[in-house]
């Protein structure tokens, strides 16, 4: 720097120097000394000006990188004329500085960018003027099946019941529905929140699955409540039926009257209907006795197969046709056979009596791997089960056929969280039923 200080003061010195001698010759009308003494001011002039020029291109330069966030830019000192040095290395300090403030930025993305993408929460962020997505992670991507999404408005034709649900958001506030997803009717709690940057405004949608944790906290609940129930109704049946039975062997030892025949008619039925009682009770008490599954590898062909072979007879009787479809041959379960056999064979039951109206009845079993999950689908075009049910068919007790005894699904449900699993379904009326089994 004090070198440079030291040119710049000698180039002003020489050259108002060289001016004066200039003015003084002119003055004096010493024109032939003049005319010599004129190419050393224009040299000086000329030099001073292309110092300036220079300073210029690389202030120009700098400018350009920086306009293009071009901060790897270095200027060189080592052959840098003297007016040029304490500017590049001006420039070169700026460019270490940014470097250093854009790398510790693109550290800072690239750490949330990756929590955000392997976090199991679904993403999605938007501008509220323009509703172009500026950003949505995988797990966005995979719970409802959409691999791209340009625009927030294209999401009411790829999920219109998401898209109508989620505009109606408060932000700040937290909403628990159900909606459609790639999984199936699941329960979400969505929460929204706007900012404000320089760029514009925008929301950002957190939707988070909780599905699986209410499905867990209602067995729970639910296994609570049938014990006590059971327990209760067991407890005070079972003397009743007793009493029933000694009263209904006493009047049988006694002569036939027309009053006793009363009376013998109403123990009867106090003792039917007590031990009907009784058996109710103890179906609802299995639901409580399923112990951890016994674990085992097994082919997801030699399962279905099996399936097949058990359910073929009633099958071919109600002339049900059966597909058994298998992407991988070699696909392989981690589960309890006799738990899944008893999951499936209720759903198959639950199919056929579905389809037992359909002029072309059909049932499919499927079984694939979707993201490395094993799970299998049951499929039938039977008449659907109405929307405004969907949500209650996998709770104790509730059923719409004449003959169900409502445990059939509540128990597969239960069956299926043991096997840190789900079951999920889609229905729609007049078109059929899908069950899954994720495993």
């Amino acid at each position: 720097m004090r070198r440079f200080r030291r040119l710049i003061f000698f180039r002003a010195v020489l050259l108002l120097m060289a001016l004066t001698g200039l003015a003084y010759l002119l003055f004096h009308r010493q024109y032939l000394y003049a005319l010599l003494l004129a190419p050393l001011c224009i040299w000086i002039l000329t030099l001073n000006f292309r110092s300036q020029l220079r300073a210029y291109r690389e202030l120009e330069e700098f400018a350009e990188a920086a306009r293009y966030r071009d901060f790897t830019r270095y200027f060189p000192l080592s052959y840098a004329r003297a007016e040029l040095l304490p500017l590049r290395s001006a420039f070169n300090e700026i460019n270490a500085v940014f470097k250093k403030i854009s790398s510790e930025r693109e550290t800072q993305y690239q750490y949330l960018n990756q929590i955000l993408q392997i976090v199991d929460t679904a993403i999605l962020s938007y501008n509220m003027d323009t509703h172009e997505v500026v950003w949505m992670n995988d797990a966005f991507k995979k719970l409802f099946g959409i691999p791209y999404l340009h625009r927030f408005s294209a999401l009411q034709r790829k999920n219109a019941d998401l898209y109508e649900k989620t505009t109606q958001l408060v932000p700040g506030e937290q909403t628990l529905l159900n909606a459609n997803s790639a999984k199936g009717n699941i329960k979400l709690l969505l929460t929204a929140s706007h900012f404000q940057t320089p760029e514009g405004k925008f929301q950002l949608i957190v939707y988070q699955n909780v599905n699986e944790a209410i499905d867990e906290t209602e067995a729970k609940a639910w296994q609570k409540l049938l014990s006590v129930l059971t327990h209760e109704i067991m407890n005070s049946i079972a003397p009743i039926s007793s009493l029933a039975d000694t009263l209904k062997s006493r009047l049988d030892n006694l002569p036939k009257n027309e009053e006793l025949e009363d009376i013998r008619l109403g123990t009867e039925t106090i003792k039917r209907r007590s031990e009907g009682l009784l058996r109710f009770a103890g179906t609802y008490r299995s639901l409580n006795k399923i112990e951890r599954p016994n674990l085992t590898k097994v082919y997801a062909a030699d399962l279905l197969e099996n399936l097949y072979q058990l359910m073929e007879p009633s099958l071919v009787q109600k002339n049900i046709e059966l597909d058994i479809i298998l992407k991988d041959t070699q696909l392989q379960l981690e589960l309890d056979v006799n738990l899944i056999e008893q999951v499936l064979i209720n759903l198959l039951l639950n199919a056929m009596e579905a389809v037992k109206e359909t002029p072309n009845p059909y049932i499919s079993l499927f079984a694939s791997a979707h993201d490395g999950r094993p799970q299998i689908k049951v499929t039938d075009n039977g008449k659907g089960i109405p929307s405004d049910l969907l949500e209650n068919i996998f709770i104790p007790f509730f059923t719409t056929r004449k003959t169900g005894s409502g445990v059939g699904l509540t128990l597969s449900k239960q069956i299926m969280l043991l096997h840190g699993g789900n079951i999920l379904v889609h229905s729609e009326e007049g078109k059929g039923s899908t069950f899954t089994l994720q495993f």
